[in-house]
């Protein structure tokens, strides 16, 4: 799991760095240093697709856990937003950052949703 945080956050830092430009003050999107010590979290472990109701037990802790690292994780950012001397691209890529974990969540509430309503429907017709 570890590892797979760690690849989310390499790829979130190339993906900024990747769409560095300059910015009327001269700056570069890219994560200030403080923000650069957040801990993105990885996305919980796929749910099974014939999930039965203990796996959908388990990934709803599994995602709870998640959420309440996304939500560190978004303070992390918060507070690094505050530094001083941030310059134009920096709160751009903090803005990225933020986004993107927050599209990591829908992503997995989704998921788990999927596989909450493939369940409910697996129980009507058998």
């Amino acid at each position: 799991m570890k590892l797979k945080g760690a690849l989310l956050t390499i790829a979130l830092g190339a993906t900024i760095t990747s769409v560095a430009a300059a910015q009327e003050d001269g700056s570069e999107i890219v994560l200030p240093l403080e923000a650069q010590t957040c801990n993105l979290p990885a996305a919980p472990a796929r749910i099974p697709d014939e999930a039965t109701i203990d796996d959908l037990k388990k990934a709803k802790g599994n995602i709870s856990d998640f959420q309440a690292s996304l939500t560190q994780y978004r303070e992390c950012l918060d507070k690094s937003a505050q530094s001083e001397g941030l310059t134009d691209g920096n709160h751009i890529a903090l803005g990225q950052a933020h986004n993107y974990s927050v599209e990591m969540e829908e992503r997995v509430a989704e998921q788990f949703n999927v596989a909450v309503r493939a369940y409910k429907e697996r129980q009507a017709g058998g």
